[in-house]
């Protein structure tokens, strides 16, 4: 069950501006850094060498890929924030806006801060632009901030 809900999109473009939710903490895992490392041909050692940072990196720790927390911004904000008006498709559109801001230090929580930037129509639905904000838990600074686009269509376009 998601935070929040709203029941239409409607209900959403009435938010435009505001923060509207605040998720869960989210735990990166040591084994899901390594998975990603795998997925993505990306094994620097900062990243996988647990070791090796106890002794060389600043963290004293390993730490998660950017990407890797830009990647579970989908997964993060689905169980954050829903319309419930039924769609035929979503999709993510794109990304105006990415910065990593903090390094996520391996057994450190993130949770998503939500923020409406803007609900339009397009042909056969809607456009909405987010500020997704990645706390780290016990961090001043946040992880990752991105304006994220995303697009719901009334019907799946042909």
């Amino acid at each position: 069950m998601p935070n929040r809900e709203v029941a239409t999109i409607q209900d959403l473009k009435a938010l435009e501006g505001q923060e509207v939710a605040v998720g869960d903490w989210f735990e990166i895992t040591q084994e899901r850094v390594n998975q990603f490392a795998d997925a993505t041909e990306d094994h620097q050692w900062i990243h996988v060498d647990v070791e090796r940072c106890k002794t060389e990196s600043p963290f004293k720790t390993t730490i998660a890929h950017g990407f890797l927390t830009l990647s579970l911004l989908p997964g993060l904000t689905q169980k954050t924030f829903q319309i419930q008006q039924k769609f035929g498709m979503a999709i993510n559109y794109g990304l105006n806006k990415v910065r990593f801001m903090n390094p996520v230090r391996v057994g450190s929580r993130i949770r998503p801060r939500m923020t409406i930037l803007e609900v339009a129509p397009i042909p056969g639905g809607w456009q909405n632009r987010w500020q997704v904000t990645i706390e780290i838990e016990g961090q001043e600074k946040p992880a990752c901030i991105a304006e994220t686009i995303g697009r719901v269509y009334e019907k799946a376009p042909q």
